[in-house]
């Protein structure tokens, strides 16, 4: 038993290692971003704290849950994660589940724990894939495309519910305001993937740029590659990326349609669980305008964000306010919490497979 306790402590120490392995050296680091990463986190929870307290301190009622209606919520949030990670996968044209389900978990746990952390955990994901074979361009497009699908559909969310808008359905002015943020972010990420996917100036600019950030790194700042190389690489991949999900774009659709309703069916299930029946649609505002502000990297995970927008916007789509509260708790247990730990346990099992993560020489 002291042998299972030491051996498990130290699998968890080497959790934060690529952390640390991926920061640069004292001499050569920035350290007043750190610190303003840090200030940032910790002046956004200290505003939001007495939401964040509020929401938390509701955890007895949890108890109270109908608890068939909070198993329903649990398994579609399960649900939810599969198909993000199928997306990844499909992306990143692999059949590998155990790599990319540990990578996306864990590095998804770094984003969850640390201010700033969405770089830090975007790094140990990429770290990971390339550790189980996935070549270093094809790691980091997958990740991108990944990433820009999965935005542009948070932000086509509030377009489902225009109809009730439009219909004349008694809807809080904020909620239609979230509406309207909605349609033009969509439209936005839109454009910005026409242009990526259809023009070579963009990608060979955004060539330039990681080149001049990873000569920056200590351990990466005598590779022999260049931009043009790198750009051709990016051009390269992208145009397979655009082949495949060409051929594929059914299965696209359907995995992202999966990871977000699925996450929004879990709400309506915790919903439920409370013994609340209220209108899909204004719920739906209600998370589409939660899951854009948790975007905004100011605290680890939308940490306190999530927690005080989302409850206040259930309020807004006639949920009563404490069944807001302890929904909100309820389904952060699921989308936050345990998938967070679930991270911790994904990148012991990947280290025992693959071994320690090794450092990138060269991304070109």
């Amino acid at each position: 038993m002291t042998y299972f306790h030491k051996n498990a402590k130290d699998e968890l120490l080497e959790y934060i290692e690529p952390i640390a392995t991926d920061a640069p050296s004292p001499s050569t680091s920035h350290p007043i971003r750190t610190v303003i990463a840090v200030v940032v986190a910790g002046l956004s929870l200290y505003v939001l704290m007495p939401g964040l307290v509020h929401v938390i301190s509701s955890w007895p009622r949890l108890l109270t849950l109908e608890p068939w209606w909070l198993l329903v919520a649990f398994v579609a949030e399960a649900s939810s994660f599969l198909c993000q990670m199928g997306l990844l996968r499909l992306v990143l044209r692999t059949k590998n589940w155990f790599g990319v389900t540990t990578a996306f978990l864990a590095g998804n746990a770094v984003t969850n724990t640390l201010p700033g952390g969405d770089a830090v955990g975007a790094s140990v994901q990429y770290r990971m894939l390339a550790g189980t074979g996935i070549d270093t361009v094809q790691a980091a497009s997958g990740l991108a495309v990944s990433s820009i699908i999965s935005v542009g559909a948070l932000f086509a969310l509030p377009i489902f519910a225009l109809p009730v808008i439009v219909g004349g359905e008694a809807v809080s002015a904020g909620l239609v305001h979230t509406g309207e943020l909605g349609a033009i972010g969509f439209l936005l990420i839109l454009a910005f993937g026409v242009i990526v996917l259809t023009t070579d100036k963009t990608l060979m600019t955004v060539a330039k740029f990681v080149e001049w950030i990873l000569k920056k790194l200590p351990h990466l700042k005598n590779r022999e590659s260049t931009s043009q190389e790198l750009g051709q690489r990016l051009l390269a991949e992208r145009d397979q990326v655009r082949a495949d999900l060409g051929k594929n774009w059914w299965k696209a659709v359907l995995l992202v349609a999966g990871r977000i309703g699925f996450d929004f069916g879990s709400l309506l299930a915790v919903l439920r669980a409370t013994g609340t029946r209220p209108k899909p649609a204004l719920v739906l505002l209600a998370y589409a305008a939660t899951a854009v502000l948790a975007l905004l990297p100011l605290t680890p995970g939308g940490l306190g964000i999530v927690e005080a927008s989302l409850s206040g916007l259930l309020v807004l789509a006639n949920v009563p306010s404490a069944n807001a509260v302890v929904a909100t708790l309820a389904f952060r247990l699921g989308s936050y919490w345990l998938p967070t730990i679930a991270g911790g346990v994904c990148y012991v099992l990947y280290r025992r497979r693959y071994g320690p993560l090794r450092q990138i020489e060269k991304v070109a």
